[in-house]
């Protein structure tokens, strides 16, 4: 889209590798995410935590030859053929670059912001204005200050109309987002607490999002939200405020609103015009985010009828993509989010990820809207998907079928859905991981259903989002160099061992540690490479632990002398990982043990200590503190006299979840993550910092009306005190769900209100009182997530959230998405 010399020129800095003046399509933050690498642009960006220059050679290696960098490698000979501009901020260069980049285009162009229903406002405004309109959109939730620019670099000639939105956390964010999206109309859909603490007041906040719309046109927004209309008032009086309102003061007002089922009827005026409008959505959020859709369709002259067709076939918004078992050891990863060629990059990253199978076929749809050149889209796509290790196509639609001399990897093409359907055999996929990504009209999720593997009425669903969030906000806490291992022992805690270690090693952690051989061997059959700690090895299992270069955690004289005999017998080489007690009294080596074991270890030459650990007994606690800092005071001392007397250094680590959080001058060389990256605060200081990672839901399998006086369940321990309307649900003590949990000790989530079992939780069912809510049968029941939380749960039955945790059976089925 641009020239390397124009770009030179908009960022104004200094080319210190000149090679050819080349073409840049692509925009690159992430190194693991290399598509196109020849036309390609690579932004290193510096942060507090996170360094892109250190991928610089990685990137090198792949192909890429034009970087924009902050610092210069130390070293510009190993960059040869490449243009590399140095600048001060290589975020403001990618910010400048798609500031000159929008202003080739002269589209009206839509920018969202607010504290909530951002995305979903800008999907389904794509949604109503799609028949009018070429439409260019965000994906996903592309709104922070790298986010938004790679959005509006999409924008090409093709298109008529742009729909951006922009999240900011801190004062000045917005100023520098404004020229990038450059509004023409603005949606302020409302304002709530998410990251007040980024700003003095309310108020301010409000003027920060306002100031995305400093030169639009027009702003809508809801005049019940006083804050934010009078703040528009004073703040940008040159911009029309169209607003709607439940309270007779707005442009468009709504005089009657009527619950109807799953539906919402309303009487409105707007500009001396009456509607009458049925809406598909009966909540308070859709309601409010429909409302914005609305007002933004009338402004456009869509008439009422036109406005009530496109509202009919208004779908619901799929924010997130997902990863299931499939049939023959396959994973089914499900994307029907959107059908552009962002959209598609992002599916297909997630697809390069994933390495439990080496086989990779992608499902894929016609793409539909847009706006680039046929032949030239399907070439690209040809491209993306050579790129990504695809092994197979399966291209669904006529555009494919027509363009089906453009894709590069074999490949087979139908003309629809049912065409393929009619085709497909079961025995066609086998350990592999399929990627099904198709427009809404393609009606997808029936190869999904063929696909997946049948599940149990419970699911336990796993956003791998909030399991990066969580990783992230440990590794903030931790100083430059420590390293970090991630324990995922117990089925990772019960969230699922392979797609949570896949993730985990997607994000560079340094070692993982699981709890005996047969996980470690489970995670490199799985394609897992990082290194991994076990941390109960045995005799009968060290051959495995040769075989798949797993290291054991030696942790007394018995262990570490079986292990020594069997290295000499086989003439082998190893690394061990040496536990120290220093309090906890359960495993590890004393001091009073430190004479023999140096003696031991000195005579060995083919064995080499990776770390030496030690286990906090009661980190989370202030009350054990005085006991935490004799432990670690302990641990320091051994481990110099190890490193004394061994001769060699190797890595120490001593702080849990909780210790990351409360003692962060004993990080030393690495730290363990447990509990904390499921969500979990141990010692409860930072537990709003940390985001739920599992939902377990389930369904109301039947309905029944109970008579005042009338028993229900095992020995009739449920007695009810008035008539009740009771749900029977799908799950029980086999699913994990605890029998504690039995009359009234538990509550499950139905329609937004907390609903008590009622008598004994069965092994594979038990009761729920619905009598307050208008549950129907196959009725979504939320067991634990944001509400209620596993602290919850764990609270109500006297026990912690681990329990909780890995007690979910392995017979409920993981769900894992990313949003």
């Amino acid at each position: 889209m641009l020239k390397i010399n124009q770009i030179l020129d908009v960022v104004a800095g200094s080319l210190i590798c000149h090679s050819e003046n080349s073409i840049i399509d692509y925009l690159l933050l992430d190194s693991r995410k290399v598509s196109i690498p020849s036309s390609s642009l690579f932004f290193a960006i510096q942060g507090v935590h996170h360094d892109g220059h250190k991928f610089l050679g990685e990137l090198y290696h792949k192909g890429i030859r034009n970087f924009i960098i902050e610092k210069v490698p130390q070293d510009l000979t190993l960059f040869q053929g490449c243009n590399i501009i140095l600048v001060d901020n290589a975020v403001s260069a990618l910010q400048q670059i798609v500031e000159f980049h929008r202003n080739e285009f002269t589209l009206p162009v839509i920018g969202i912001t607010g504290s909530n229903g951002k995305t979903i406002v800008k999907e389904w405004l794509t949604q109503l204005l799609s028949k009018d309109y070429n439409v260019v959109k965000s994906p996903k939730s592309y709104n922070s200050q790298v986010g938004v620019p790679l959005s509006v670099w999409e924008i090409n000639e093709q298109h008529q109309f742009g729909i951006f939105e922009a999240g900011i956390s801190r004062p000045g964010e917005m100023g520098r987002l404004e020229p990038v999206i450059k509004p023409t109309l603005g949606i302020f859909t409302n304002i709530g607490p998410a990251h007040d603490e980024g700003f003095s007041s309310r108020e301010e906040k409000i003027r920060e999002k306002l100031s995305l719309f400093k030169h639009s046109k027009v702003i809508f927004s809801c005049a019940d939200h006083k804050d934010i209309a009078n703040l528009i008032k004073t703040e940008l009086p040159e911009v029309k405020n169209i607003t709607w309102s439940n309270k007779r003061t707005g442009d468009f007002v709504i005089k009657d609103l009527v619950a109807d089922g799953s539906n919402m009827r309303i009487k409105a005026v707007y500009d001396k015009l009456f509607l009458n409008l049925v809406l598909p959505f009966s909540d308070e959020a859709s309601f409010e985010n429909l409302m914005h859709c609305i007002l933004v369709l009338l402004y456009l002259d869509v008439k009422p009828e036109e406005i009530q067709s496109r509202l009919n076939a208004l779908q619901k918004v799929e924010m997130r993509l997902e990863l299931k078992e499939g049939i023959n050891g396959c994973y089914v990863i499900d994307d029907t989010y959107n059908n552009d060629l962002a959209g598609l990059t992002i599916a297909l990253n997630f697809l390069d990820q994933q390495k439990q199978k080496e086989e990779k076929t992608v499902i894929l749809s016609d793409l539909l809207e847009t706006g680039r050149d046929e032949r030239n889209l399907y070439a690209a796509i040809g491209d993306l998907l050579l790129s990504k290790g695809v092994k197979k196509l399966i291209g669904i639609g006529p555009t494919f079928s027509r363009n089906a001399d453009l894709i590069r990897i074999k490949s087979s093409f139908y003309l629809d859905t049912a065409s393929f359907l009619s085709d497909m055999q079961s025995a066609d996929f086998s350990e592999e991981i399929v990627l099904v990504k198709g427009a809404r009209v393609f009606k997808f999720e029936e190869i999904v259903k063929k696909l997946q593997q049948k599940v149990h009425g419970t699911v336990f669903e796993v956003n791998l989002d909030s399991l990066s969030s969580n990783l992230n906000f440990y590794r903030s806490r931790l100083s430059h160099g420590t390293k970090i291992m991630v324990m995922v022992k117990a089925f990772a805690y019960g969230s699922g061992s392979y797609e949570v270690a896949n993730l985990l090693q997607f994000h560079r952690v340094d070692y993982l540690a699981v709890a005996y051989a047969d996980e470690g061997v489970a995670l490199r059959e799985h394609g897992v490479s990082l290194p991994v700690m076990v941390m109960n090895p045995s005799l009968s299992t060290f051959d495995k632990l040769f075989q798949y270069n797993l290291e054991p955690e030696i942790y007394s004289f018995k262990i570490l002398r079986e292990y020594l005999d069997f290295i000499k017998a086989n003439d082998i080489a190893a690394k061990i990982h040496l536990k120290l007690d220093t309090g906890m009294r359960r495993l590890g080596f004393e001091e009073k043990d430190l004479k023999d074991l140096v003696l031991l270890l000195k005579n060995t030459t083919n064995v080499r200590i990776a770390s030496v650990f030690t286990h906090l007994a009661g980190a989370d606690e202030g009350v054990h503190d005085e006991f935490t800092q004799s432990q670690i005071r302990k641990f320091k001392a051994f481990t110099e006299h190890l490193k004394k007397e061994l001769g060699y250094d190797f890595l120490r680590h001593a702080l849990n979840s909780a210790g990351i959080i409360r003692f962060p001058e004993a990080q030393l060389d690495m730290v363990r993550l447990g509990i904390g990256l499921y969500g979990i605060e141990a010692g409860g200081l930072f537990q709003d910092q940390l985001q739920p990672v599992g939902t377990l839901k389930t369904i109301i399998s039947q309905i029944k009306e109970v008579k005042k006086g009338e028993t229900v369940g095992y020995g009739r321990k449920g007695r009810a005190e008035r008539d009740l309307r009771i749900g029977t649900i799908a799950i029980g003590y086999a699913d994990g769900y605890d029998r504690r949990f039995s009359n009234g000790k538990g509550k499950v989530l139905v329609q937004d209100k907390l609903c008590p079992v009622i008598g004994n939780v069965c092994m594979d069912m038990c009761m729920i009182d619905i009598t307050d809510t208008n549950a129907r049968e196959g009725d979504e029941v939320v067991v634990f997530g944001k509400k209620p939380s596993l602290n919850d749960l764990s609270q109500g039955i006297g026990t912690i959230p681990y329990e909780i945790l890995t007690s979910v059976g392995q017979r409920v089925k993981r769900v894992f998405y990313s949003e």
